[in-house]
């Protein structure tokens, strides 16, 4: 995309709007022309300001990607929102000039539509100065700030002062794929929502109803599900955030899930009962290493797995492997069936360590696509149920789902594979621990895994800055007060929040379906009913704004600096003159994590040491150009690629973090999710499927000097 074309069209468009309603002084329109007038000219500023600032960008952002085949940065995510965000507004503005003297043209919902992308064109330009910045502060090709802990604070404080609401109403999900808009908008209104009703004491028809009534308000008022979406991601409790994600567990909306998956033959939960492994060295296979049961904060403790394959195989029925069965009876379902042909072991093993920001979510979250692997790959499949923080904070999870990988190798003839290739994959956090269980697995001197798939891992849990994590500020899924809590809860750090309004309870699961349900079946009919209720809305003349939108960039306190309008100067940057971005009026408390742990390199692998990840199996990245966690995955493969191991990455277009759980949704997550399968299905056919054994080095720092347990 050229920027300077796009530059040049939001120019000539502005002047097109400008003079339609700057015309004869009988103009129908009036205050909304006025708007209009204000609004065009606040953006043409915007335009003229940081065009040059985006040309500086564009030169040098390529310095940033992984290699030339991989262009994929976050000053590149950024300069790409930026843009996409002035192509909506040159396409409503020439919508706008054309139609404002056609009888079904509604004035007031245009001049809201465009003040909307007005407000989030302020914010982006905020956020481009803040990565000026960053690219004057860092080295040449680094991302983050590691060691420059006033930028972090910065990034902190700006987050927690901004206003962020227009990015939630009007112009929810504007850098998206315009087929996974519906579905933001539903996630979005069903938080809300569920915002209201959590804690409170209600019969499950009283949630259901509430539900359905203030889904209904949040669809008309686009503007007051912005400001709403910005307090909760804000302020609310981490409890908030388990119980609401939680909600993908519930037997109803899991229920729907599986009619819609593919059917699978085995599917089994297991429970493994907390005893002493032992396994052959890799240097020296006729020596062992003990591996113990998991035993931070709780003691020895049980782990939980489950076990899906498309096809029965052989060992996948035995009564040693039902032992374990949490079911009752086990659920495998053509096991008994005489026509049914068992298949022989699978060469391959396939591990899953689930999603879900270490506090929430299990394999059943996840099943929906884990499904789709198992038939794709002709592969058994065993995701781990590691435990959730806050409850279990670090090192629970990572124990636990190095003893089922260990297990796993010791006992893959009950789960229908010889394991001569095995391979790790996971998204979000789960890509973290598949990172650093095969670390584990190095320095216990064990197997590592043949290969490692992760799509778009968090191999940085701190709030240090880069240029991806400013998406945090615009992000619907991924917001910075979110991400710093699940950061908190599994470091196991004291976080300060804001309790909700009225005390804590736990909701009934039937409540919490049903509520979850009314309010997508609500949102399923939200272009009919808004296009419907637009016309009623605005035919009483000028809309109120908010009081956060109708402030003017201009009217706010000024900052004095030093402006550079190059990225490549030197120097420090700050808004300029004259400039600085909307601020909100219900501002977030962020605590950024001080403990110490969040630095170990079993907590975040992008600080390990070279001692730690020597020897580490072939590491395939898959990441979204518009997640704030793509920084993530371009530097720590480029440190993986700089010690000499075995990586690659991919950079997917216009999807969110996640996108995993949103197949099947757009042709988009469909693609994305066949990269998964395609790198995972090289890990499995790749000729030489184990590195080179090593010795076990010799540890500068281990994950259990910071285990709480001793």
């Amino acid at each position: 995309m050229d920027y300077k074309l796009v530059f040049a069209a939001l120019e000539t468009v502005c002047e097109d709007v400008l003079s339609v309603m700057c015309g004869p002084s009988d103009f129908p329109y009036g205050a909304v022309a006025q708007r209009l007038v204000t609004c065009m000219k606040q953006i043409q500023e915007h335009g003229r300001a940081l065009e040059p600032v985006v040309g500086s960008f564009t030169a040098v952002f390529h310095h940033y990607d992984f290699d030339e085949q991989t262009p994929g940065n976050g000053y590149r995510t950024l300069v790409k929102v930026f843009l996409s965000c002035l192509l909506h507004i040159i396409h409503k503005g020439r919508y706008i000039a054309s139609n404002y003297n056609s009888a079904f043209f509604r004035a007031d919902h245009n001049a809201s539509e465009m003040e909307a992308y007005c407000s989030a064109l302020c914010q982006l330009r905020a956020l481009l100065h803040l990565a000026q910045r960053l690219i004057n502060d860092n080295d040449c090709g680094q991302l983050y700030s590691l060691q420059d802990g006033d930028l972090s604070r910065r990034f902190v404080q700006e987050y927690s002062s901004m206003h962020k609401a227009c990015f939630y109403g009007r112009c929810l999900g504007f850098q998206f794929s315009p087929a996974l808009r519906p579905f933001l908008q539903t996630v979005v209104i069903s938080m809300v929502s569920y915002g209201e009703t959590f804690g409170k004491q209600q019969s499950s028809l009283g949630i259901a109803a509430l539900s359905l009534l203030t889904s209904g308000k949040y669809v008309i008022d686009p503007e007051l599900r912005g400001a709403e979406f910005e307090r909760i991601t804000q302020n609310l409790d981490m409890q908030f955030w388990k119980s609401f994600w939680n909600l993908t567990e519930s037997g109803l909306l899991s229920g729907f899930s599986r009619i819609a998956a593919c059917p699978v033959q085995v599917n089994l939960t297991l429970t493994l009962p907390p005893v002493t492994l032992r396994l052959p060295l890799a240097s020296d296979p006729s020596l062992t290493a003990t591996v113990s049961p998991p035993i931070a904060h709780c003691g020895p403790g049980p782990v939980h797995l489950r076990l899906i394959s498309y096809e029965i195989r052989e060992g996948q029925d035995t009564e040693e492997l039902l032992s374990y069965s949490r079911s009752d009876p086990p659920t495998i379902s053509a096991s008994h069936l005489p026509w049914v042909q068992k298949q022989p072991r699978s060469p391959w093993l396939l591990i899953h360590f689930h999603g879900g920001g270490f506090v929430a979510q299990t394999s059943r979250s996840h099943e929906n696509y884990l499904r789709s692997w198992s038939k794709e790959l002709n592969v058994p499949i065993l995701s781990v149920d590691y435990s959730l923080s806050p409850e279990a904070p670090f090192p629970r999870a990572l124990e636990e789902c190095f003893y089922a990988y260990c297990w796993a190798l010791n006992n893959c003839h009950l789960l229908g594979s010889t394991a001569e290739r095995v391979c790790l994959a996971g998204d979000s956090a789960g890509g973290n621990l598949c990172i650093t269980v095969s670390m584990k697995a190095i320095s216990n001197g064990i197997r590592v895994p043949a290969g490692i798939m992760v799509a778009y891992p968090a191999t940085l849990l701190t709030t240090d800055a880069s240029p991806s994590r400013l998406l945090t500020l615009i992000d619907p899924l991924l917001p910075l007060g979110v991400l710093t809590k699940c950061i908190n809860a599994y470091a196991g750090a004291d976080c300060q929040s804001v309790q909700p309004a009225v005390e804590s309870s736990s909701l009934s699961s039937l409540g919490r379906d049903t509520a979850v349900l009314l309010g997508d079946l609500t949102q399923g009919a939200s272009n009919w009913i808004q296009s419907f209720l637009d016309p009623l809305r605005t035919s009483g003349g000028t809309r109120s704004l908010s009081s956060a939108q109708r402030r003017s960039p201009n009217n706010e306190t000024r900052r004095t600096s030093t402006h550079n309008s190059s990225p490549n100067c030197g120097g420090h940057t700050d808004y300029p003159e004259g400039f600085e971005p909307l601020r909100s009026e219900c501002l977030a408390f962020v605590t950024p994590t001080s403990c110490p742990i969040i630095r170990n390199p079993f907590v975040s692998p992008l600080l390990a040491p070279n001692s730690l990840l020597k020897g580490m199996p072939p590491v395939h990245i898959v990441a979204s150009a518009l997640d704030a966690l793509l920084d993530d995955s371009v530097m720590f493969a480029k440190k993986l690629r700089d010690m000499g191991q075995p990586v690659t990455l991919k950079v997917v277009e216009d999807l969110p973090h996640g996108f995993l759980s949103l197949s099947q949704l757009a042709k988009e997550t469909d693609v994305a999710s066949e990269i998964c399968v395609e790198q995972m299905r090289t890990i499995f056919q790749q000729e030489n499927p184990t590195p080179a054994l090593r010795k076990r080095p010799k540890l500068e720092e281990t994950y259990q000097s910071t285990n709480p347990s001793g």
